[in-house]
């Protein structure tokens, strides 16, 4: 019998026609506190996640432990289809940046009941080619907006809430990020101090932290800004 709370999301999803009932039974919901890793690069999962509430941000780590943040994403969110249709590991780690729930499903189960159900394999191959398309939306971005825009979307979507440091804004990481924007750290570093005299930022014990978040939101995109 599927449970409750499950069934609620099912239904708020619309995937009641999407899964097929046998599936529906094997759905179990996980909480996930914010900052708690969902699945770490490298590693083996044996289940599909759908994010159903909160927000996640998917990044790559380096051998040197630097991590560069690739996307933010909100629900309905899969993770780990990728991995499943590739039989591969995790290809970048996935972090609750708020409290999360997310619904699972077994790969078993998807062997055996899924990988015959045209709806399912429908909607999979939606979610898949929605993550290419977003990618080329990206990379459109990246070659579209100034990068003063690029770097006030990032730094609205890695900032807590609260003021404290975010890793991701450490002053050694802004090669990284210059990677992750399309553009060269000594260009970003000109937009950076651009930024620190007009008072919307400052950088302070090798961090950058917001000063103006509401001038940063003029100049922030929605393809990286997803305002909560």
């Amino acid at each position: 019998m599927v449970d409750t709370k499950v069934k609620e999301f099912v239904d708020v999803f619309g995937l009641m026609e999407t899964i097929p009932k046998e599936l529906q039974e094997e759905l179990r919901l996980y909480h996930y506190k914010k900052g708690e890793k969902i699945c770490s690069q490298g590693d083996v999962i044996n289940h599909l996640y759908l994010l159903v509430e909160g927000k996640i941000k998917i990044y790559t780590e380096s051998p040197q432990g630097k991590t560069l943040v690739l996307c933010f994403k909100k629900p309905l969110e899969a993770i780990g289809d990728v991995e499943y249709v590739r039989k591969c590991r995790v290809i970048n780690t996935v972090e609750a940046v708020t409290n999360s729930q997310l619904l699972t499903l077994p790969y078993r189960a998807i062997e055996e009941h899924g990988a015959t159900s045209a709806p399912f394999l429908h909607f999979l191959l939606k979610v898949i080619t929605v993550k290419f398309h977003i990618d080329s939306n990206f990379t459109n971005f990246n070659l579209l907006h100034p990068v003063e825009t690029r770097f006030a979307s990032y730094v609205l979507n890695v900032s807590p809430a609260n003021g404290e440091e975010a890793e991701e804004l450490a002053t050694s990481n802004m090669v990284d990020v210059a990677n992750l924007l399309g553009t060269s750290y000594r260009h970003l570093n000109r937009v950076i101090n651009k930024m620190i005299n007009e008072n919307w930022i400052e950088r302070t014990n090798g961090y950058i932290r917001m000063v103006d978040r509401d001038r940063l939101k003029e100049l922030a995109d929605p393809v990286l800004y997803d305002e909560e």
